[in-house]
């Protein structure tokens, strides 16, 4: 990764503000999909795909790339916009997220859209995906890195724990697990439907290290991620700590808002809102 300069974090959250702002339109045109979680993530996919991830989007299945894997595949909206605006499709095709024949289901499937490595939907699939991925870059002499993005509310899934048992007996060093800690889930906060702290201590016990950022201070993950990159006896898991709806009050830390999209009047809140944040990044840099 190149250093990150004062100029380049501010494009970075310049960057995540856009697509959060893409991202309200695009749930709006498809009249379906969630809202909480990808707006939550968007500071995270910005920094992977625009500063973390060694990759190529006019080659996708370049052998040297880097593998990202989305486990919580619900949260696909942000992943799509992200990299659209990297460059793997064009931003238009964005607006047929979830309609008939589009390449954008509401869950990612591989060999649908270039760059995308995994099919996800069943949640607590996805680190035992990336492991095999991990373990065949170790096995195979490749230096290429393994991201998983994983929600919180998926470690309630019992193949969750095998997986993460195998990537610390193995020390999978090439293994960098992100979860995206945000407290809610379709039903309800996490600590309400199935407690899951303390999820640090867990995965320390699994021969994991563990890292707890701010999942909003780009800067601070990407230090985290540097962290991750100098461990080379065990598995890394970032614990982001995120807020859902990120940006928009009225989506903020409400779990109402995990598997829903804006109507029009909410939309027009929410770009209002988003736009107002957008002018604070900048006036912050300035």
């Amino acid at each position: 990764m190149e250093p990150l300069h004062e100029k380049k974090l501010q494009h970075l959250e310049e960057m995540a503000n856009r697509i959060r702002e893409r991202l309200i339109n695009v749930l709006l045109e498809a009249g379906s999909g969630h809202s909480a979680g990808p707006l939550g993530m968007a500071d995270i996919f910005t920094a992977m795909y625009f500063h973390i991830l060694n990759h190529n989007p006019k080659k996708p299945d370049w052998p040297l790339r880097d593998r990202l894997v989305l486990s919580n595949g619900h949260i696909c909206p942000v992943l799509y916009t992200t990299m659209a605006y990297a460059g793997y499709f064009p931003l238009e095709e964005l607006y047929t997220l979830r309609k008939l024949h589009s390449r954008l289901q509401g869950h990612p499937h591989r060999g649908s859209l270039p760059g995308i490595e995994t099919t996800s939907g069943p949640l607590g699939s996805g680190l035992s995906q990336a492991i095999g991925m991990a373990l065949a870059a170790r096995l195979d002499g490749k230096k290429h890195r393994v991201y998983c993005l994983m929600s919180d509310g998926e470690q309630q899934e019992g193949n969750t724990w095998e997986a993460a048992m195998f990537a610390g007996k193995n020390r999978l060093s090439n293994l960098t697990a992100i979860m995206d800690r945000n407290n809610i889930q379709i039903d309800g906060f996490t600590e309400q439907v199935m407690p899951l702290d303390s999820i640090r201590a867990k995965y320390e016990a699994f021969r994991w290290h563990v890292i707890e950022v701010d999942g909003h201070s780009i800067e601070r993950f990407i230090d985290a991620v540097y962290e991750a990159m100098a461990i080379h006896e065990k598995p890394t898991l970032i614990i982001a700590h995120t807020i859902p709806g990120r940006g928009v009050s009225f989506m903020e830390n409400d779990f109402a808002w995990h598997g829903k999209p804006p109507n029009k009047a909410q939309a027009k809140e929410a770009l209002a809102e988003l736009r107002t944040l957008g002018r604070k990044i900048k006036s912050e840099h300035e």
